[in-house]
Formats: C-alpha cells, sequence, structure tokens
C-alpha cells in the first residue's frame, strides 16, 4: 500500500513539474513542501501566499476547511484560465486532481497566463502591460 502511495505521489510530482515547467517557473519547486502549494497560487493568477493560507486554514474544523476549499477551487479555476481551459476543466481539476494534473502536464496546453497571451519572448500579461 505504501509503495503505490509512494508511486502515485511520484507519478504526481512530476506533472506539477511539467506545470510548473510549462508556466515558466522553475520545475524543482513541485518537490518543495508549501513552495509548490506557493507556486501553484501564482500560476492561478492568485498571491503565492493564498497557497500558503489556504493549506494552514485548512486544519481548522468546519469554517477553515470551508475557506480552504474556496480558496483552492479559486486557485485551480486560475490555473485552468492560464492554460486555456474552461469551467469544466476546473470541475476536472477540482474532482480529478490526479488525473488532470497529468493531462495538463503532460498534454499539449501551453500557460498563457491569466488574461495574458504567448509571444516569442515569452508570457505577455494584458493586465499589467502599461497603456499608451
Amino acid at each position: 500500500m505504501l509503495l503505490i502511495i509512494g508511486a502515485i505521489g511520484l507519478i504526481l510530482t512530476i506533472g506539477f513539474w511539467k506545470i510548473f515547467s510549462k508556466a515558466g517557473k522553475p520545475g524543482w519547486h513541485s518537490i518543495i513542501p508549501f513552495l509548490n502549494t506557493y507556486t501553484l497560487a501564482e500560476i492561478g493568477g492568485k498571491p503565492g501566499w493564498w497557497g500558503i493560507v489556504a493549506l494552514l486554514v485548512g486544519i481548522i474544523p468546519i469554517v477553515g476547511a470551508l475557506a480552504s476549499l474556496v480558496m483552492f477551487v479559486m486557485i485551480w479555476h486560475g490555473v485552468s484560465k492560464g492554460f486555456g481551459k474552461g469551467t469544466g476543466f476546473t470541475v476536472g481539476l477540482i474532482l480529478l486532481s490526479p488525473i488532470f494534473i497529468l493531462i495538463l502536464g503532460f498534454g499539449n496546453a501551453q500557460y498563457t497566463g491569466i488574461g495574458g497571451q504567448q509571444s516569442s519572448e515569452g508570457i505577455v500579461n494584458d493586465e499589467t502591460q502599461p497603456q499608451p
């Protein structure tokens, strides 16, 4: 049983590594506890500390768990949008995370950022570009 859990953890870590790399973040962030959640929040268009708070408030009974769930739904929705996916993919990331993490990591989805677009120079975020 422990071997199966370890294998699943390794596969998910590799999936996250690919997602982080596609988003222009260091892939090795996927192997560091807390840093991986911080990085995921950033990819989802939220401040990195959102990921840490979402983890920590989850230990508070009922209210904290609900707050954590809401925050992670928002983070996953941002990640989904950043890779050009819709609400249906967000639902998949929430309900079937391991499968959809691998689809995102190993599939052909390209990270464009939240409200951004891919350019030859990398990610261009339309929301942060200076207006003429």
